[in-house]
């Protein structure tokens, strides 16, 4: 946050000279509920931009911001939910009012970017057009331990790019005592989703019904890579969420891939210098490094609701979409930009440490043109499915199988449709 508040509001102005939203306001109403889960510091951003919203609509609803889970009882006027839970709750269209029609009916501007290829299409409809408005994303990058990095005789200012480099420095810091040299966040996102578009190497098959077929010669390479890291005891397994991220923070893991957004809650906790770098490759794969994916969570709006809140949440997210509000949101939660306004907020000097992540992040997903192998898919948001790619991983790790086996169950298993749950390792 460094230089943030003084230059947020110069910035913003120069980035969309006319841009901001006109708020006109109904007479005043009943509060409109925006719930998330989404932690202390996030929901200290968007309590922010709520309030700067509410001061300037003196007259209407007021947002308020709440830390509560989308399933209670009473539904929110708006949600922001995880990916991982969007299988569920998007299992009644009912639940829904689309995005797309809540501004046009409203008649307020959506000023978004055309969804690219590599966002996962959760949010949108078979049209394109948003359903959700997906202000959470991410996309997997390395956050290392700059002074760890040090001790081993290796350069913060040029890390490793290729995971065989990764290898050899992971080795030194065992070596000199670490007893975490390598932790991962999000595992099968990171490890088996965004290794494949990273390798063009084609996770999900389109066509009329979509087919998983993560059990390539990538995927299988680099679980079974990723085996020998963890039996080497150079990699420490967290669990399946975003268990390592405390584990890095607290100075315990010199290294780990976790999603972009993680820079700020991160840096801020750490008591120790953190780098960031591009998440790594193996090198001599043809095409590589292709394009990362873009996922996270996503703002619905709750169906049934009164045309007055609606025009109130239509303007709000107009607002939360204005340069100004982007920068603030990007610096306070860590997440991507929304449209061009941000974008442009990111070659600013001006934030340049408090983007760090961002701009790692967006020079991952624009690396090349999306192809038809690397472009997003919301399959692994489909229940059980990522459950089950965790299940078979964890297998191969445990050398319970080899990671062929694991893979080609993995995808006979997901074909059948399988669900329920299980441990895991740890």
């Amino acid at each position: 946050m460094r230089m943030y508040w003084n230059g947020v509001r110069r910035l913003a102005a120069c980035v969309l000279t006319g841009s901001a939203v006109a708020l006109t306001a109904s007479p005043a109403a009943a509060d409109i509920e925006l719930a998330h889960q989404l932690g202390e510091e996030r929901n200290e951003a968007l309590r922010k931009l709520a309030d700067r919203f509410n001061e300037q609509n003196p007259k209407g609803p007021k947002v308020v911001i709440s830390d509560r889970y989308w399933r209670d009882a009473n539904p929110p006027h708006m949600s922001i939910v995880a990916e991982q839970d969007e299988d569920m709750f998007l299992s009644s269209r009912k639940r829904v009012m689309p995005i797309w029609k809540l501004m046009q009916d409203a008649k307020v501007k959506l000023d978004t970017l055309a969804p690219p290829r590599m966002l996962v299409p959760s949010a949108l409809d078979s049209r394109n057009r948003l359903v959700g408005l997906p202000i959470g994303l991410a996309t997997p990058v390395v956050f290392f331990n700059k002074g760890e990095l040090v001790k081993v005789g290796v350069n913060p200012d040029a890390p490793p790019q290729t995971w065989l480099e990764w290898q050899g420095v992971l080795g030194k810091l065992y070596q000199g005592g670490s007893q975490c040299p390598f932790a991962v966040s999000q595992p099968v996102s990171t490890l088996i989703e965004n290794t494949s578009a990273w390798h063009n190497q084609a996770l999900v098959k389109a066509g009329k019904a979509e087919e998983f077929v993560g059990n390539g010669l990538v995927q299988v390479k680099h679980v079974a890579f990723m085996a020998t890291w963890y039996k080497a005891r150079y990699m420490v397994y967290h669990g399946r969420g975003g268990e390592a991220e405390k584990h890095f923070a607290s100075g315990e893991c010199a290294v780990m891939v976790a999603p972009s957004s993680s820079y700020q809650p991160i840096s801020k906790q750490a008591r120790f210098d953190v780098g960031v770098s591009a998440f790594p490759y193996h090198d001599g794969t043809y095409g590589t490094p292709q394009n990362t994916l873009a996922d996270g969570p996503a703002l619905w709006v709750s169906a049934g609701k009164t045309p007055t809140e609606y025009r109130t949440i239509a303007r709000f997210i107009a607002f939360m979409l204005t340069p100004e509000s982007q920068v603030e949101w990007m610096v306070g939660s860590g997440y991507l930009p929304l449209n061009r306004a941000g974008l442009l907020v990111m070659e600013s000097r001006l934030l340049k440490d408090d983007l760090l992540g961002q701009r790692v992040a967006v020079a991952q997903l624009t690396n090349r043109p999306v192809t038809t192998a690397s472009a997003a898919s919301s399959f692994t948001h489909r229940n059980g499915v990522r459950r089950i790619l965790a299940e078979e991983m964890e297998a191969v790790f445990a050398d319970k199988k080899p990671s062929k086996q694991a893979l080609d169950d993995a995808v006979l298993r997901i074909k059948r449709g399988e669900s329920g749950c299980c441990g895991v390792l740890h």
